[in-house]
């Protein structure tokens, strides 16, 4: 249990670490560094929603005695309608982006930018808790070194995350401070799902291919959605491109070697 306590604040630490790189910087963030850093995450999520996910979903049904693409696609499609559907009605701002989304709201334009983070810290959460959830099961063929993996996957493409909200709100004119606590705190939302997912486990266990599933949609949402189009635009794309690459590497090497 104490690995399992430890796994689940893996992912939020590297997103505090990562904000913390506020404090290191001088001038606003490299274009060229910030295009790796996006394209690295979304490397990070892909590999993630594919291995840690998708798979021991399908899996799982299968040994469940039904047939595994069912459980996948269904689960699959409800985590990019439930994403979907928080895009439409919170009230968010992106980085480089002057127009909110979500529903109208008075929030400040820094609660904004820290909620359109967190929004994609959300499936990020719920992946690490369902697969956990499942460790705590026991015969769901997921592993505690493949969650451990995961975790790890995640908390390394927090870092960037954390770096990409506290740097460019220093660059607006917000204290290192603030920037830091802003950053960090988009993150706390992966914990708090994670446990209340794990809480939850008796009453999850027939439905757990769905839920990994549900958790790999969310994720394919966000990097379709925003990372990739944030990535591709301007100059340097290519940049984003090696990023994904080698984001995906190493999510999947990770996955595979310790799952």
């Amino acid at each position: 249990m104490l690995l399992i306590g430890i796994g689940l604040f893996i992912p939020f630490l590297g997103t505090m670490l990562g904000s913390a790189m506020v404090f290191f910087m001088r001038n606003k963030m490299n274009h060229r560094i910030e295009k790796l850093l996006l394209g690295f995450a979304a490397g990070v999520m892909i590999a993630a929603s594919i291995w840690s996910l998708m798979m021991p979903s399908i899996e799982m049904a299968e040994e469940q005695g039904k047939i595994g693409w069912i459980p996948a696609v269904i689960g699959f499609l409800l985590g990019v309608v439930f994403l979907l559907a928080l895009d439409s009605l919170i009230p968010h701002l992106h980085l480089k982006n002057d127009k909110p989304e979500g529903v109208k709201s008075k929030l400040k334009k820094t609660t904004m930018m820290m909620l359109a983070v967190t929004l994609h810290n959300i499936p990020e959460g719920m992946a690490v808790g369902v697969t956990f959830a499942g460790v705590t099961i026991g015969n769901t063929g997921i592993t505690i070194a493949g969650t451990i993996a995961l975790a790890i996957g995640i908390a390394i493409q927090n870092f960037p995350e954390g770096a990409i909200i506290s740097m460019p709100l220093k660059s607006q004119g917000i204290s290192k401070t603030k920037a830091f606590l802003y950053g960090t705190l988009s993150g706390i939302v992966e914990p708090i799902g994670a446990i209340l997912t794990i809480l939850l486990t008796s009453v999850i266990v027939p439905i757990l291919p769905y839920l990994l599933s549900f958790a790999a949609g969310a994720m394919i949402y966000v990097v379709v959605e925003e990372l990739i189009p944030e990535l591709q635009s301007g100059e340097h794309s290519n940049i984003g491109t090696i990023g994904v690459a080698i984001g995906f590497s190493i999510m999947m090497v990770l996955d595979v070697a310790l799952g």
